[in-house]
C-alpha cells in the first residue's frame, strides 16, 4: 500500500470519524438532556399527583365534616340514638346530601355498623360496615383509599370518615369521591405524557380496571406484566414499553403503588398509578441529528477527498522522486541526484540526499581501496601461515642432506632416500594447500536444475554410511526427519551435495566420541528449510558470530574454508545459512533455500526483455 493511497484514505477517514464522534456526542448529550427533562417532568407529575391526592382528600374531609356538623345530621343521630325513630325514614337522605355536597359516595351508619342510608347503593340498607367499628380515632384520621361496593361492582374511592357521639353511641358519616378518569383529568400533563390508573378490583389483571383520562386504555393487556410485578412486590420503578417495531413507538412508564390505610404491603395494595412519557420526540430528534451528520459528513468527505488528493500529490510526488533516487543508488548508480526545488522539509531532505550520495561515492571509492588492501594483506598472512609449516621441515631436511654430503657420511644413501621422501611429502602438502585456496577462489557459478533436496540428503547419508559404522571409530547415529511432498527447488545438485557434505563432516568433527546426527527438511516460504544438528560440545556466541568467516576455524587442524564454502554455495543460490548453538548443547546449522534463486529470475527477465525487443 503506497503512502499516497494511505494519505488519500486517511484524510476522509479522519473527517468521517470526526463527524461521527461529534454526531455521537451530540446524540448522547441530547438523549441525556431529554432523559433528565423527562425525569423532571415525571417527578413533577408524581408530586402533582400527590398534591392533588392530598388536596382532594382534604376537600372531601371538609365536606364530610360539614355534613357531620349539619343540624339535620345531628337531629338524625339523636333521633336514632333514642330508638324512637324508624331508621328507614332516613333511607334516601344520603343521596340528597351526597348530591348537595358533590360526593360520589356517602353513607350514614349506626352505632352497630348497620347502614342507615347509602348514596351509591340504597339497597344496602341494614348491611353491616364492620370496619367502621374498629378502634380508630376517626376524629384525627385523614382521607384514605378504600374499596367501595356499588351496584356495578367494587370501585376505588378516596374516603373520609367522621363519627358523632350521642350519649354512649356513635353515629358514622363515611363519604368520598371515585378515583378514576375524573381524578386523572384534574392533573396537568405536558405534551407527550399521559397518566393511567389501575384499581385492584379482581385478583387477576383486568383490562377494565385500567383507565386514563379518556376511559379504557388501548392495548391494556401490555400493562399486565407491570401491574403483576407491582402486586407481587410493591415498589416504585420505571420501565419502557415498545408498542411497535419502530423506536418512535417506545413509551417510558413510571409506576407508583397506591396503598390503603393498612400499610405498604402487597396485601394492602389497592391500585397502581402510571405516568407514561412518549419517546417519539427523542427518536425524531435523534434521526434529525443523524441525517444532519450524514449531510455534514458527506460535504466534509468530499472536501476531505479533495484535500487529501492535493496533499498526497504535494507530498508524495517529491517523496516518489526521492524513492526513485534511492533505488538508483541501491542499484549502484552513485551519481544519482534528485531535483526538488522547495524550501520546506522535503527540499531539505532532497538536498541532504544529494549531499549524502556525493559523500557515499567518495567513501565507497576509499572503502573499495581499503578493502582491496585488507584482502591482499589477509590473503598474504594466511598464505604465509599455511606455507610456513611445511617450509620448515623442508629446510631442516635439505640442511641434513647437505651436511651428510659434506661429511662423506657412509649412510649418505639411506639419508638421501629418507630426505627425498620427506621432501616429496611436504611438497605434496604444499600442493594440497595451494589446491584448497585455488578451489575456494574458483567457486563455480551454480548450474541450476530442478532438485529434490530429500534425494540430496539420502545421497550424502549413503556416502558417509561406512564412516558412521566403521570399526574402531566412534558410533554415529543418524536420524532423518524429511518432510513429505517437499517442494522442488532450482539448484546445482553437485554444489548442494558438496555443501551438505561439509556440514556433515563438521558435525562428525564436533562429535569425536560419537553422538547423533539429525537432518531435517521442511517447507519454508515456498522453498525448503534444511537443518543439520549434532550433539557435540556446542559453540559460544562469539564463535557462532565468526564461524562463517574464511580461514576461521575452531579445530586444531583445518584451513577454516569448509563453512565459508557452504556459505558461498548457499549465497549463490539466494539462500540463507545460520547456526543455533549453546555450549554443551550441540549445534544446528539451518539452510533456507528459495524456490527460485535470484540468478534464475534475472536470467528469465533478460530472456523476456530480449524477446520483447
Amino acid at each position: 500500500m503506497s503512502f499516497r493511497f494511505k494519505m488519500f484514505v486517511l484524510f476522509p477517514l479522519v473527517v468521517v470519524a470526526a463527524v461521527a464522534v461529534v454526531a455521537a456526542g451530540v446524540t448522547i448529550a441530547t438523549r441525556r438532556a431529554f432523559e433528565q427533562l423527562d425525569a423532571s417532568h415525571t417527578e413533577a407529575i408524581v408530586g402533582q399527583f400527590k398534591r392533588e391526592f392530598s388536596s382532594q382528600g382534604q376537600d372531601i374531609l371538609r365536606r364530610i365534616e360539614d355534613i357531620a356538623n349539619a343540624e339535620a345530621t345531628l337531629t338524625m343521630a339523636m333521633n336514632l340514638s333514642t330508638h324512637r325513630q324508624d331508621p328507614s325514614v332516613y333511607g334516601n337522605d344520603a343521596t340528597s346530601v351526597g348530591n348537595a355536597h358533590q360526593l360520589d359516595f356517602l353513607e350514614f351508619v349506626g352505632s352497630d355498623g348497620g347502614i342507615i342510608s347509602s348514596e351509591q347503593w340504597p339497597a344496602r340498607f341494614g348491611y353491616k360496615e364492620n370496619w367502621l367499628l374498629e378502634k380508630v380515632d376517626w376524629a384525627s384520621r385523614g382521607p384514605f383509599l378504600a374499596v367501595v361496593e356499588t351496584p356495578d361492582g367494587p370501585a376505588l374511592g378516596l374516603i373520609a370518615v367522621r363519627a358523632l357521639q350521642v350519649g354512649s353511641l356513635n353515629f358514622y358519616i363515611a363519604g368520598g369521591e371515585r378515583l378514576g378518569k375524573s381524578f386523572l383529568a384534574s392533573l396537568s400533563l405536558p405534551a407527550g405524557m399521559r397518566a393511567l390508573l389501575y384499581t385492584k378490583l379482581t385478583p387477576d389483571f383486568s383490562v377494565a380496571s385500567l383507565t386514563d383520562v379518556n376511559g379504557p386504555v388501548d392495548q391494556a393487556a401490555r400493562f399486565a406484566p407491570l401491574v403483576e410485578r407491582e402486586f407481587a412486590q410493591p415498589n416504585e420503578f420505571a420501565t419502557t414499553i415498545q408498542w411497535t417495531r419502530s423506536a418512535a413507538s417506545a413509551e417510558a412508564f413510571h409506576v407508583l403503588p397506591l396503598f390503603g390505610p393498612g400499610g405498604d404491603t402487597a396485601k394492602n395494595l389497592l391500585g397502581v398509578f402510571l405516568i407514561g412519557s412518549s419517546r417519539r420526540d427523542l427518536v425524531v430528534l435523534e434521526h434529525r441529528i443523524l441525517w444532519l451528520a450524514v449531510a455534514v459528513g458527506g460535504i466534509a468527505l468530499a472536501l476531505g477527498i479533495l484535500l487529501s488528493w492535493w496533499a498526497a500529490m504535494r507530498v508524495t510526488r517529491p517523496v516518489g522522486e526521492l524513492v526513485a533516487g534511492a533505488k538508483e543508488v541501491a542499484a549502484g548508480n552513485w551519481d544519482a541526484r534528485v531535483n526538488i526545488d522547495s524550501s520546506d522539509e522535503i527540499g531539505a531532505l532532497a538536498r541532504t540526499f544529494n549531499s549524502m550520495t556525493e559523500q557515499l561515492a567518495g567513501q565507497r571509492e576509499r572503502l573499495v581501496q581499503a578493502e582491496r588492501v585488507a584482502a591482499w594483506r589477509e590473503l598474504a598472512r594466511r598464505l604465509a601461515h599455511e606455507l610456513k609449516n611445511p617450509l620448515f621441515p623442508l629446510q631442516i631436511t635439505l640442511e641434513n642432506l647437505r651436511r651428510a654430503r659434506e661429511q662423506n657420511s657412509p649412510d649418505f644413501d639411506e639419508i638421501f632416500h629418507e630426505s627425498t621422501a620427506t621432501l616429496l611429502a611436504e611438497i605434496e602438502n604444499l600442493k594440497a594447500i595451494v589446491g584448497r585456496f585455488s578451489d575456494f577462489a574458483k567457486m563455480p557459478q551454480p548450474e541450476l536444475q530442478f532438485t529434490n533436496v530429500n534425494e540430496v540428503v539420502h545421497g550424502i547419508i549413503r556416502l558417509f554410511e561406512p564412516r558412521f559404522t566403521a570399526p574402531g571409530e566412534p558410533e554415529i547415529k543418524t536420524e532423518l526427519q524429511l518432510a513429505d511432498k517437499l517442494p522442488v527447488v532450482q539448484a546445482d545438485t553437485a554444489l548442494l551435495h558438496r555443501a551438505l557434505g561439509n556440514l556433515v563432516l563438521n558435525a562428525l568433527d564436533a562429535m569425536p566420541e560419537g553422538g547423533t546426527l539429525t537432518i531435517r527438511t521442511s517447507r519454508h516460504n515456498g522453498g525448503v528449510r534444511l537443518e543439520v544438528s549434532d550433539t557435540g560440545a556446542g559453540l559460544t556466541p562469539e564463535e557462532c558470530a565468526r564461524l562463517f568467516t574464511p580461514y576461521y576455524t575452531t579445530k586444531q587442524h583445518g584451513t577454516g574454508l569448509g563453512l565459508a564454502i557452504v556459505q558461498s554455495v548457499v549465497s549463490d543460490h539466494g539462500g540463507r545459512i545460520s547456526v543455533v548453538s549453546e555450549p554443551g548443547q550441540g549445534a544446528t546449522f539451518v539452510i533456507e533455500l528459495p524456490p527460485t534463486p535470484p540468478v534464475a529470475i534475472e536470467a528469465r527477465e533478460e530472456v523476456r526483455a530480449a524477446r520483447e525487443a
